[in-house]
């Protein structure tokens, strides 16, 4: 799976950008990046969208035990890989049906926080048992919402190209082609909004501090993120807005 973002619509982290990259990395210019997936996994799909970025995905090397998903709802466009083992639980709790897949279930779990759901968000992400990654983009928000498992056993990466557009991948040597040096694992047990930016679905109180990552040649390469202890979020909890209105820029 790929997801490019147009840094006015997920602004990455200033810490992924490395200052030691080998030559500058354009990863929505004439569709580079996209077209390198596309080469690379011949059972793929690209989907443009717009000014926002591309997203790509492939059902090539399929496993039964870690899916590869992609689902679209209302504009709402989710790639997922992975398995939620509690689904059947969370499928009667948001009153959904039996053929409702991880990708599906992550979008209905999204609009319920967009439409002025109950939970916070590292709620609704922490209520998600199993081993995953996912990517979701709301087209009519223009909103990223992104989240790795607190194991980080599937395969996640991001980072930022020379322009500062984001860039997710479960393939590191994508990610790699279109972010030079400035990448890294996605850190595990976390979540991206594009209004909230990085936090910590396990530790939904506490500020995430940039590491930087050194690469076998010695340089800078990127940077991981560990939840800091000491230092507490400001406003933990969701902002309660009128019911005529979504919160998806609050998420």
């Amino acid at each position: 799976m790929l997801a490019v973002f147009e840094k006015t619509v997920a602004n990455s982290p200033d810490a992924l950008q490395s200052p030691h990259s080998d030559s500058p990395s354009y990863a929505l210019k004439e569709g580079y990046l996209a077209s390198q997936f596309v080469s690379k996994n011949s059972n793929s799909v690209t989907l443009n969208l717009g000014s926002s970025g591309v997203l790509a995905y492939s059902l090539d090397n399929t496993d039964p035990l870690v899916h590869r998903l992609f689902a679209v709802v209302d504009d709402i466009f989710c790639i997922f890989r992975g398995h939620i083992e509690n689904l059947p639980f969370l499928r009667q709790q948001y009153g959904l049906s039996k053929v409702t897949n991880e990708a599906i279930m992550v979008i209905e779990a999204y609009r319920t926080l967009r439409d002025r759901g109950p939970y916070p968000v590292d709620k609704v992400v922490r209520d998600f048992h199993g081993n995953f990654a996912f990517i979701l983009f709301d087209g009519t928000n223009k909103t990223v919402f992104a989240a790795a498992d607190a194991d980080g056993t599937v395969p996640f990466f991001w980072g930022t190209d020379a322009e500062g557009h984001l860039v997710l991948s479960d393939d590191t040597a994508i990610v790699k082609k279109g972010c030079s040096k400035s990448y890294s694992p996605f850190p595990k047990g976390c979540f991206f909004t594009s209004s909230g930016g990085l936090r910590s679905f396990e530790h939904p109180k506490n500020q995430l501090k940039p590491v930087p990552r050194v690469d076998s040649s010695g340089e800078v390469c990127g940077a991981t993120f560990q939840v800091d202890s000491e230092v507490k979020r400001e406003g933990t909890g969701m902002p309660r807005v009128e019911s005529s209105q979504n919160w998806a820029g609050h998420i």
